[in-house]
Formats: C-alpha cells, sequence, structure tokens
C-alpha cells in the first residue's frame, strides 16, 4: 500500500449559515491549512499515485482568494470543506484534514 500527504494553503473568505447567533454568519477570512492523505495498493506509469502539482491544482486553483459561497453549492464549514476536498481527489482520498485557525480542525475520513 502507499500513501501521501499533501498540505496546502489557501486564503479565503465565507460566512456560515446558522441558524444560532454566531459572529461567523459575517463574511470573515482564514488562511485555511489543509491536509490531503491519498492511498493506493498501485501506482500510475509515472510510478506515482497522484503527482503533487496536480492535487494542488485541484484543490487551490478553485478555491484560493475566493468566497467560498459563491464557488461552493454548500454551507462552507471546515468540516464540509474537507468533504469536498476529499471528493475533488476520488479514488483515492481517504482523509482530509481543514485547519481555519490554530485551534480549529476539522476532518473528513472515509
Amino acid at each position: 500500500m502507499f500513501e501521501i500527504r499533501k498540505r496546502v494553503e489557501i486564503s479565503a473568505a465565507h460566512k456560515l449559515n446558522l441558524d444560532y447567533e454566531s459572529k461567523c454568519t459575517a463574511i470573515h477570512g482564514h488562511n485555511w491549512i489543509i491536509d490531503i492523505y491519498l492511498r493506493s495498493e498501485s501506482l500510475n506509469h509515472n510510478g506515482m499515485i497522484m503527482d503533487f502539482s496536480e492535487i494542488k491544482q485541484k484543490v487551490i486553483t478553485p478555491l484560493d482568494h475566493q468566497f467560498l459561497n459563491e464557488v461552493l453549492p454548500f454551507n462552507p464549514t471546515a468540516e464540509l470543506l474537507a468533504k469536498y476536498v476529499c471528493d475533488v481527489l476520488q479514488p483515492f482520498c481517504f482523509r482530509v484534514d481543514v485547519q481555519e485557525s490554530e485551534n480549529n480542525t476539522a476532518s473528513y475520513i472515509k
């Protein structure tokens, strides 16, 4: 079994649509640190699960310096962002950790 981890960072704004009062319902931004884990029993013809630059392109390009509420079809919580990133990198992704601040990290594990 082969496994890789890629860490990317995006700067993006969002606001949360919540059914309770919270300062997070106002537009605000984060420097999100995203750890992406891929696994495969075999490698492609180049000897990789997926090129690190391809991972970066699939995750950073659509999200970096964006207002996430306008580019994602869901309430952009850290949890749902982690699932989105994992879904984009199928069939190899099995875990994504999304850190929106030093003490706040959400994970999606497939």
